[in-house]
């Protein structure tokens, strides 16, 4: 079968895969095969190494070397004779990646992807590294000259080469094994996180850290819990003040909402232009929190965007949420999103050219270039806010320019859309819209809510085994457990109960509570693996403890774990949750920058939370309550009703009336019905 878009070439095993990123290279002259039983088979019988080659579908940098070397009919001859060639989807499976970065960051120091690793028959890493140019440049050898040396190495020094593997296997075990240390869980592990993050603050243009910009959203979210706690005015206005200029920026859409995943400059401007799920639905997450704790309509604008461009652009009919949107269209990274002057000219009245420009930005030059393209194109701008201050009289006129706009951009090709959907990162936007839908008082979010988690529980649930697949693209879902996905949805289905009250949804997110410890828990030590015991195309068992773009299985584990006992008392998932937080003592003490969402976990855990119990019958009058209670700014608090698999004393209260009780461990405030003493109450 040949690809309509080069006529000359057939398709490879990649065809009959659902991955979007696989599905890139069916068309690629390389024998690719999946990951899976067949390519092991192949390259033990053949005693051939394994290129492994993970990626996934918005990476620019994936997307090149795909041009400049997987479509190289030279190329893809010689990896046919000499390797086994497996392509992997991260997104997908996130335990097979972490295996191999893992390697290739011992052995290079840098990871990152694309990723090419090379492994032995029996998937054991040996030699590997990110991007490879086609010919020798950026001090980089090329990939052909790669392979050479690796097909003549194997050839040559083939039990060197296995013994090396063995060593780098047993030096990966050591790595990945984690034993708790002597730091206790104290809560000067939060002040002294609150201020490394302090050090790393960029104070001209907002952030923790430089160039490139990474959102990370649990960063500012924990400073600003700290924050508030405390009364650190200085953490406070660093957290808003990233908040400003990361939606000031072309970090974020400003035509139609949503962010990308990172910055590559100081100054939040030109973004990496692929838009991501799970950056989303976190920064949905900050932006609530500082709409909730400043009351600043900026904050819940930005919030309502999100959600906008997310149930607009990113959303299956039946309700899932898709994975990602590409940087790159027709060929080109940003050109669905740029703008030239001459553009705009031709586009809008002369008012609202005239308003468009000095609001935005926009120069004759531009300001974004692509050095990555051979063939640029030019006077390119990305747009930002440089200049807020606008009469009413502007402000139409920007109004109706923006509106121009986005109409004439919706006519341009569009991003590709990585339209597969994963529960992991659902139910980090399940987490996020439950929020949203009570904090911005939108019934219509609570509604793609609900949408959402029957879409989840029909497409990649199975009730008799009680088993959460991963993902689900076109039709049908994997075979995959992962830890990620049972924490995350496990999460987001707890919020969805606290918004609705529905004890349905309790009951399922005990159900996937409990299927997270049975499957994932490590009861010798804590902590929770990423795959299932089992997994035979696994060569180690990992605990991922790493908040980086996305948050970690065990932070949101024990997270969600905490909350969730919070509402029913079950023992159970508390102490595997504090055994697990124990498990990250040394690193809350030594290097607290790398689990920012574990801190908010734990957190939670010092504090004993506020219980909101919301009795009586679903009316006008309990949503009213429930309403109160979630648009007061109190991040460790629990929200439940009085049935259901409740904690015992909520369930001894009468439906009778409709009433919130407000409690912390054994004591309660007198019931009230009144909603304007909700806040005090909570605070």
């Amino acid at each position: 079968m040949h690809s309509p878009d080069k006529p000359n070439s057939v398709a490879n095993r990649l065809l009959s895969e659902k991955s979007p990123y696989l599905l890139q290279h069916a068309y690629n002259p390389v024998d690719w095969f999946p990951w899976g039983a067949e390519a092991f088979e192949k390259a033990r019988n053949e005693n051939k190494p394994i290129l492994v080659s993970i990626g996934y579908s918005t990476c620019h940098w994936c997307h090149v070397m795909e041009r400049e070397s997987f479509e190289d009919p030279a190329l893809g001859a010689y990896l046919r004779d000499h390797f086994v060639s497996i392509k992997v989807d991260r997104e997908e499976r996130p335990d097979v990646d972490k295996i191999y970065m893992t390697a290739v960051q011992a052995i290079s120091g840098q990871g990152g992807w694309p990723l090419n690793c090379f492994l032995t028959p029996d998937l054991k890493p040996f030699y590997g590294g990110t991007y490879y140019p086609p010919e020798r440049k950026y001090g980089r050898a090329s990939f052909m000259d790669v392979l050479q040396q690796v097909s003549q190495l194997w050839k040559e020094r083939k039990e060197e080469v296995i013994a090396s593997a063995e060593d780098l296997h047993l030096r990966l075990e050591g790595f990945t094994s984690q034993m708790a240390g002597n730091e206790k869980l104290h809560e000067r592990l939060l002040h002294s996180a609150v201020n490394a993050f302090k050090r790393e603050y960029e104070p001209k243009f907002g952030g923790f850290g430089n160039a490139p910009k990474f959102p990370r959203p649990a960063v500012p979210i924990f400073v600003l819990r700290e924050a508030l706690r405390y009364g650190d005015k200085e953490a406070l206005q660093m957290v808003l003040h990233t908040c400003d200029a990361m939606a000031a920026g072309g970090l974020n859409d400003q035509i139609g909402g949503g962010f990308s995943r990172y910055s590559v400059d100081a100054q939040w401007l030109v973004p990496h232009f692929e838009k991501m799920l799970y950056d989303n639905a976190q920064l949905l997450n900050l932006y609530l929190d500082s709409y909730l704790v400043t009351g600043e309509k900026r904050y819940s604008e930005v919030a309502n965007r999100i959600v906008e461009y997310l149930l607009r652009d990113m959303t299956h009919p039946e309700g899932g949420f898709y994975s990602a949107e590409d940087a790159d269209s027709e060929g080109k990274e940003g050109k669905f999103y740029c703008w030239t002057k001459k553009e705009l000219a031709n586009l809008l009245t002369p008012r609202e050219f005239e308003v468009v420009v000095k609001h935005f930005g926009i120069t004759e030059d531009g300001n974004f270039v692509d050095h990555s393209d051979p063939d640029p194109l030019p006077n390119q701008n990305v747009l930002s806010v440089v200049n807020p201050k606008l009469t009413p009289e502007e402000i139409e006129d920007l109004r109706t320019g923006v509106t121009k706009m986005f109409n004439a951009r919706n006519s341009r090709v569009r991003p590709g859309l990585d339209d597969k959907i994963l529960a992991s990162w659902n139910g980090l936007m399940l987490h996020a819209l439950a929020r949203a839908a009570l904090a911005l008082d939108r019934k219509e979010y609570l509604q793609a809510a609900e949408k959402n988690l029957a879409f989840l529980k029909a497409k990649l649930w199975d009730v008799e085994t009680q088993t959460l697949f991963h993902r689900w693209r076109d039709g049908s879902r994997d075979t995959v457990q992962l830890l990620d996905a049972y924490a995350a949805l496990c999460l987001g289905v707890t919020a969805l109960y606290e918004s609705t009250l529905n004890p349905d949804y309790l009951e399922f997110a005990i159900s996937l509570a409990k299927g997270l410890i049975l499957r994932f828990y490590d009861s010798e030590e804590g902590g929770f693996f990423q795959s299932a015991a089992g997994s035979s195309d696994l060569i180690l068992r990992i605990k991922e403890d790493y908040d980086g773009a996305e948050p970690s299985g065990n932070s949101v584990a024990c997270y969600a774990l905490l909350k969730l006992s919070a509402i029913t008392e079950i023992k159970e998932f508390r102490d595997a949750a504090e055994k697990s937080l124990s498990l990250l003592a040394d690193r809350f003490a030594k290097l607290p920058q790398a689990v920012p969402f574990a801190l908010l976990a734990l957190d939670f855990m010092l504090e004993e939370p506020k219980q909101a119990v919301i009795t009586g019958v679903d009316s006008e009058k309990l949503r009213q309550l429930l309403k109160a209670v979630h648009t007061v700014y109190k991040p460790n608090k629990v929200v439940l009703g009085n049935r259901g698999p409740v904690e015992p004393f909520a369930k001894t209260l009468p439906d009778s009336e409709t009433l919130a009780y407000i409690c912390a461990g054994t004591f309660c405030h007198p019931p009230t019905s009144e909603t304007k003493k909700i806040p005090d109450l909570l605070k």
